[in-house]
């Protein structure tokens, strides 16, 4: 049965979501302080109505999706209790901290409402409605966390959300948050912090910046996302955080101590179990940080090679989500990083392009 959806934030996540939800048919009343991002979902087809008033809008709504900074999600989920409601209304946030929301859902009385708490673990370093896409959350964990044991009202969001092809899993809040800080929210300190120090260095070695590429712009990529959104996320989960990194400089601090003590048994020790994990880590799975399926394709520096490695794509139907010439790259030199949406487009690249005689690199 068709639903009257209110997706209240029409960014990346509650744009994608919105294209998502469409597709099923239902009908979708968009809100969103900035008006430029409203009417363009709205020309776009992914919203059926703008709602101006977010409150006045729940009276139609069966569904509520809060894609809205946490800090502000925290805020309408403590007035939906003032909110006259005429029927049932599921309501859902796609926060990426989960203890403060699912608290003050905990406080509502409104017996007309069912919360859960919802974490779609899928985003790019871009933002706002014009980086929102169908497929983002394919393949992608969705955590959901019920403030009740409603089974029925969780089999209807995991139904809304059907055509989003995301992997459902259910954990308490304090389980999801200690997992985020682990997987997302800590690496993405840790990358802004290396792109400061780089910064810093730039002042004495003006050309570290042509430097910079292969693996310094992988593991620093996450840094190019939202800063609001990643300050909002640093101080909701400060209590996970903090520990994190107290860890982290005492992590440092025993490096150090390795190299000023020529320890060198100790460091190949320590960077073999780092190696050893970091291979055991699932690859063709979506999380936290976003997940890039990369080839690596050396070419030569003539007119036109670019053209015919993308041809041999283009001729197979196959989508490039990135392209990227890499100057410097630990090992190859002169080599075309493409990017695709999954790993089978990847695998599937990689074949044609072999077939070519070209030189291919799968990233692992």
């Amino acid at each position: 049965m068709n639903k009257t959806v209110v997706v209240a934030g029409l960014g990346l996540i509650g744009g994608s979501l919105a294209m998502n939800i469409k597709k099923e048919g239902h009908f979708i009343l968009g809100h969103d302080e900035d008006v430029q991002s409203l009417e363009l979902a709205y020309r776009q087809g992914v919203i059926d109505e703008k709602a101006e008033d977010l409150y006045e809008a729940l009276s139609r709504a069966d569904v509520l999706f809060l894609a809205l900074p946490i800090t502000t999600t925290v805020q309408v989920i403590r007035k939906l209790n003032n909110v006259t409601l005429t029927k049932d209304l599921l309501v859902t946030d796609v926060s990426s901290v989960k203890n403060e929301v699912m608290k003050e859902a905990s406080l509502l009385t409104n017996d007309r409402i069912t919360f859960i708490g919802g974490h779609p673990m899928s985003g790019s370093h871009k933002n706002g409605f014009t980086a929102a896409k169908p497929h983002l959350f394919e393949n992608a964990i969705y955590v959901l966390s019920p403030v009740n044991d409603r089974d029925e009202k969780t089999k209807e969001l995991r139904e809304l959300l059907e055509a989003t092809k995301a992997r459902f899993v259910t954990l308490s809040p304090q389980e999801h948050d200690e997992m985020t800080a682990v997987i997302s929210h800590f690496p993405h300190l840790i990358a802004s912090s290396l792109v400061q120090q780089a910064k810093k260095w730039q002042h004495t070695h003006p050309e570290l910046k042509n430097l910079a590429a292969g693996g310094f712009r992988d593991i620093t990529r996450i840094a190019s996302s939202n800063p609001p959104l990643w300050q909002d996320i640093f101080f909701q989960n400060k209590q996970q955080l903090v520990p994190m990194l107290e860890d982290w400089i005492q992590e440092m601090t025993r490096l150090k101590e390795y190299l000023q003590n020529d320890s060198q048994e100790e460091t190949l020790r320590y960077l073999t179990e780092a190696k050893t994990f970091r291979d055991g880590l699932p690859v063709k799975e979506k999380g936290a940080i976003p997940g890039f399926y990369d080839i690596f394709v050396d070419i030569y520096d003539q007119p036109g090679t670019i053209h015919k490695v993308i041809e041999v794509l283009a001729e197979a139907g196959i989508s490039i989500k990135n392209i990227e010439i890499l100057e410097i790259r630990e090992g190859i030199t002169g080599v075309l990083r493409i990017s695709f949406p999954t790993g089978k487009e990847q695998e599937e690249s990689a074949l044609l392009l072999r077939r070519k005689n070209y030189e291919v690199v799968i990233e692992q």
